[in-house]
């Protein structure tokens, strides 16, 4: 799959595990299969992050996937948390998250539960209930794109 943002070898994964995107999320978007619901969701982060839309599309269960997805350049996914991954069972698994991003200057962040479930020898996003809300830090808290230094002299506000 061709990603819309160019990532250095050496650079940390967008998804935040604290591995480098050769050895986290990449080798996912060039064909390995995801081996855990996690893993899945960190590479589908990952690929909002990258403005991969193709890996979006492919990943996702036939069931519930749209025909295409809208281009979204306005929006800087910034960081991820996973609250809950409880280990799969019977082929089916959920990924509680927390994805926080930017767009025409403002933060929010995206809640979701997403279900994931195994069929022909992968993993695949089912669905999810997401609700976003807007934050509104203060310059001097930590930046929530989790560099750890203040918004004023990281990401802005």
């Amino acid at each position: 799959m061709t990603l819309s943002t160019p990532v250095s070898t050496s650079a940390n994964c967008p998804c935040g595990s604290g591995a480098a995107f050769t050895a986290c999320c990449q080798p996912y978007h060039q064909g390995a299969t995801a081996p855990t619901p996690e893993a899945l969701m960190r590479s589908r982060y990952t690929a909002f992050a990258l403005n991969s839309r193709d890996y979006l599309l492919a990943t996702w269960h036939a069931s519930t996937r749209p025909t295409q997805l809208p281009p979204d350049p306005d929006s800087q996914w910034k960081a991820l948390t996973i609250v809950a991954a409880p280990p799969a069972k019977k082929g089916q698994g959920t990924v509680h998250f927390l994805a926080y991003f930017r767009e025409q200057n403002r933060w929010y962040v995206l809640e979701e539960n997403s279900r994931f479930v195994f069929e022909d020898g992968r993993w695949w996003y089912v669905d999810g209930v997401p609700t976003i809300e807007r934050l509104k830090p203060r310059r001097n808290e930590r930046c929530l794109c989790g560099s750890g230094r203040k918004i004023k002299s990281c990401c802005g506000e």
